[in-house]
């Protein structure tokens, strides 16, 4: 994560407003007077509070471990080709 002095920011807010949300990454404003903060997008904000969600919902984190472990054996659910053709259609 980059870190800019705040009077940086602010003599060119929108540019780094539009980088921040084009490369997808955060950016550390440094304050003296006020203190740190960080600028994220909004859509990244959402999709970690999505993570945060699964990796906190123990019942969750059981189904993708079970899920990953069948994968990993070759023992997970293969729908036939009926159903691959269903899907395909969409």
């Amino acid at each position: 994560m980059n870190s800019i002095p705040f009077i940086q920011f602010k003599n060119n807010i929108q540019g780094f407003l539009e980088q921040v949300i084009s490369q997808h990454t955060p950016l550390k404003i440094i304050d003296q007077n006020s203190g740190d903060f960080i600028i994220i997008s909004a859509e990244d904000w959402e999709q970690q509070q999505e993570t945060l969600y699964v990796l906190q919902n123990s019942y969750l984190m059981e189904q993708i471990t079970h899920s990953m472990a069948t994968h990993t054996q070759n023992k997970g659910y293969s729908p036939n080709q009926e159903e691959l053709d269903e899907i395909l259609s969409i």
